[in-house]
C-alpha cells in the first residue's frame, strides 16, 4: 500500500510501497480518509525525540487519523466494518500517512457524527493534549483564570474552547490579526504578542498552558497566583516525566539539568511546573466527540493537502500562519 516514510533521521519524507498492516486480535484495521499534520511528526523525523521515542527508520509518520473500519481482530468489541472512527494511535503504533493502519481498539473512538473526516482528523492529538492538560492534570474548574498561549494554533484553538466549557475565564496570546478569531472561540482576554507583554498585562492566574517554552515559559510562571500550575507541552521536560517514560539514568540527568532553571523559579514563586507528553486514549476521544456533537468544541482546519502533497504539508509547518490544523486527505 502507499505510505509516506523517512529512511534516515533528518532526511525528507517520501512515498513508498509498504506492507499491509498486521492486524492483531485487539486491533482495528482502518482505511484512512484523512490524517492531521503535527509538529510532532516533523520533530520525530528530525531526530529531536530520539532520546525518549526509540523509532528505527524507515518509519511511516502520522499521529492523527479519521477513516472507516475495514475489519476487526477476534477480541475487538464495540467496532465493526463500516464504522466511521478517529484516533491518535499510541506511540510505536503511529503511521497514519498511509492508505490503511491497524489501531489498538483502546486508542479508537467513533468519530463525531456532526462533522466530516477532514475535521475529525484534525482533532485527536490536539484535543487529547488540551483534555489531558486542562481536565486530567490541571483539574480546571469554573471560575478559574486560565492562560492559553498561541490560541490560534492547533492545541490553543481547542484549549480555549475546552477551558470555556469548563467555566474558566480564558486569556490567550495571538497576533493582532487573530484577535477576533480567538474571541469567537471564547477568549475573554486577548493579548497581541506583537504590541503587548503578557507578563505585564496578566496576573493571578490559576493555570497556564504553554506551547512555546523558553522565556515564555519562565514569564508564564510569574503570572500565576501562589499555588498555580503551568503545564508545558513544548520545551523543557521535567524529572517526573523522565521517570514516567522509564528514561535511562543519563537521560534523566540531562532532563533534570535542563529543567533546573524552570523548576527553581517555580519553587521560588510558590507555583508548580509540569511537562505533558500526551497519551493515546479512545475513552477521552469519546468524551471529546460528545462535546463536538453538542457544539461545545468545533474543529479548526486551516489548510488541506492532497495525499500526494504529504511531504509539502509536513514541510509547511512553522512556515505559514494558518489557524488550527493542516489535514491531508487520502483518496
Amino acid at each position: 500500500m502507499r505510505a509516506f516514510v523517512f529512511d534516515r533521521y533528518k532526511q525528507p519524507l517520501h512515498e513508498a510501497d509498504v506492507p499491509e498492516p498486521a492486524v492483531g486480535t485487539r486491533d482495528v484495521l482502518v482505511s484512512v480518509s484523512a490524517a492531521g499534520v503535527n509538529q510532532l511528526d516533523d520533530k520525530i523525523r528530525d531526530g529531536e525525540f530520539k532520546p525518549i521515542l526509540h523509532y528505527k527508520p524507515p518509519l511511516t509518520l502520522g499521529h492523527d487519523v479519521a477513516g472507516t473500519v475495514v475489519s476487526v481482530g477476534a477480541h475487538v468489541r464495540g467496532f465493526e466494518a463500516g464504522d466511521k472512527v478517529y484516533s491518535r494511535p499510541r506511540d510505536y503504533r503511529i503511521g497514519t500517512y498511509a492508505e490503511r493502519i491497524a489501531i489498538d481498539q483502546a486508542d479508537l473512538a467513533v468519530a463525531p457524527a456532526s462533522i466530516g473526516p477532514v475535521e475529525a482528523a484534525s482533532l485527536p492529538l490536539v484535543a487529547l493534549t488540551a483534555w489531558q492538560a486542562l481536565v486530567e492534570k490541571g483539574r480546571v474548574t469554573g471560575g478559574q483564570k486560565v492562560l492559553v498561549h498561541a490560541g490560534a494554533g492547533g492545541v490553543g484553538s481547542i484549549a480555549i474552547q475546552l477551558a470555556k466549557h469548563l467555566g474558566a475565564q480564558v486569556a490567550t496570546t495571538v497576533s493582532g490579526r487573530n484577535a477576533d478569531f480567538v474571541r469567537e472561540l471564547g477568549a475573554d482576554v486577548v493579548i497581541d504578542y506583537h504590541t503587548q507583554d503578557f507578563g505585564k498585562e496578566l496576573s493571578g492566574y490559576d493555570f497556564v498552558l504553554d506551547s512555546l517554552g523558553g522565556e515564555h515559559l519562565l514569564e508564564s510562571l510569574r503570572v500565576l497566583r501562589p499555588g498555580g500550575k503551568a503545564m508545558g507541552i513544548y520545551g523543557v521536560p521535567d524529572p517526573a516525566f523522565a521517570k514516567e517514560i522509564g528514561a535511562n539514568p543519563i537521560v534523566r540527568l540531562v532532563i533534570a539539568a535542563r529543567s533546573r532553571t524552570t523548576r527553581s523559579l517555580a519553587r521560588k514563586l510558590g507555583v508548580t511546573y509540569e511537562f505533558l507528553f500526551m497519551h493515546a486514549s479512545g475513552e477521552q476521544l469519546r468524551l471529546i466527540a460528545d462535546l463536538v456533537d453538542a457544539g461545545s468544541i468545533r474543529p479548526v482546519v486551516g489548510a488541506t493537502f492532497a495525499f500526494d502533497q504529504t511531504p509539502e504539508a509536513l514541510a509547511s509547518l512553522g512556515k505559514s500562519s494558518i489557524r488550527g490544523k493542516s489535514v491531508i486527505t487520502v483518496p
